[in-house]
């Protein structure tokens, strides 16, 4: 068993997390989503290897890095993949912006699901597109999609849908009946799907996650899946990841700009980090996937029972709370304050992911369970001290 309670120094070592300005030597970080955890063994042992190597000059992937990945989503997922498919991108976010550009011209549109991931806004804005904001329907933390308005939404202009699976910020691990009703609309109105399933790896036990492109081959012709090994193995600064497209017009184009766009090289560790994650550390995944279920559970339940001005509903995937502070009676730009400043804890503003996120704020529980516990105590002795 892995011992996931074990606190790791990471100040001093560049992490964006730990060594950002504001976290201070009283703060507990607990905000960018990346996990306070050694990754698995397997994984260490395959860097290892390729460091005594000594050289790292360019790389090419190997019919392994390939196969790892289609045996993967098909062993994990029950999900087909042709190696054919698969484009690998050093991370998803540009991937975004890459197949934002094949599909669309400057000016057109895009639909988000809000409260949504905040980069999303950027990788559509930073390329000429607009972003159009269905808003999600939030009944006491449990979100679902407002079919409704988002079929409304959409125009002459609208191109594709950015679908966020499971969902960043909210924790929903979409149904396979919701996909099918967003796949149903998109069908219907000749849209694209844009699909970041990169915390597809991060589900509780009780849900199951469901790839939109799965659903039908109608479907699959019109999808960008965009996959990685990062989120839940920890290897955020090791960039790798993949873009799966069935439609070969749609999959040349993205192969086009990605070349064009010198986003085609991978490092000497991306394939390493890969086959360790895929091929030999599926039990060290089912043990972190418990272990951050039972830190979901704790945290859940702590708020719930002693921290009433807060709103929070268990994640179905993730490892991130989406809390709802506008019971606490502060501003919205005191909030953060309010946790950073009062409470040590830094965590992400609401509104990173949109106006929807106005009074909320995002806590990540990817850490030791002692941690969790520490700084729910400090936030709650805060919390009363407001009145």
């Amino acid at each position: 068993m892995h011992n996931f309670d074990r606190k790791i120094e990471r100040r001093g070592s560049n992490c964006v997390k730990w060594d950002a300005e504001f976290v201070t030597d009283k703060v507990m970080p607990m905000w960018i989503a990346d996990m306070d955890f050694e990754v698995a063994p397997a994984i260490q042992r395959n860097l290892q290897e390729r460091v005594a190597h000594g050289v790292f000059g360019y790389q090419f992937l190997s019919d392994r890095y390939y196969e790892a990945t289609m045996d993967w989503m098909r062993r994990r997922h029950d999900f087909h993949v042709e190696k054919e498919w698969i484009a690998y991108v050093p991370n998803v976010v540009l991937g975004i912006a890459l197949a934002i550009q094949i599909i669309s011209e400057l000016g057109d549109e895009f639909i988000i699901h809000t409260p949504v991931y905040g980069p999303f806004y950027r990788a559509i804005q930073d390329t000429g597109r607009t972003v159009v904001e269905s808003r999600m329907k939030n009944e006491n933390g449990y979100y679902t999609i407002d079919f409704e308005d988002f079929e409304s939404k959409i125009t002459e202009k609208t191109k594709a849908v950015i679908l966020c699976n499971p969902h960043n910020p909210v924790g929903r691990v979409w149904k396979k009946e919701e996909l099918e009703r967003v796949a149903e609309i998109c069908v219907r109105h000749h849209l694209y799907i844009i699909s970041d399933d990169i915390h597809s790896e991060l589900v509780t036990k009780e849900h199951k996650h469901t790839f939109i492109s799965s659903i039908s081959e109608e479907v699959a012709e019109r999808c960008f899946t965009f996959t990685s090994p990062s989120k839940a193995f920890n290897l955020a600064s090791i960039h790798v990841a993949n873009c799966f497209i069935q439609n070969q017009e749609l999959r040349e184009k993205f192969k086009e700009i990605c070349e064009k766009s010198h986003a085609t090289e991978n490092n000497a560790f991306s394939e390493a980090v890969l086959l360790g994650a895929y091929e030999e550390s599926e039990e060290w995944l089912d043990e972190l996937n418990a272990y951050i279920e039972g830190n979901l559970d704790y945290a859940v339940d702590y708020i719930q029972k002693e921290l009433p001005n807060l709103t929070v509903y268990k994640p179905e995937g993730t490892y991130l709370l989406w809390l709802d502070c506008r019971k606490l009676g502060l501003s919205d730009d005191k909030i953060h304050d309010f946790f950073l400043a009062e409470c040590h804890i830094a965590v992400n503003d609401g509104t990173f992911f949109g106006e929807e996120g106005k009074g909320f704020v995002r806590m990540n529980v990817a850490c030791p369970r002692a941690s969790i516990a520490e700084t729910l105590k400090q936030l709650k002795e805060e919390i009363e001290k407001l009145g």
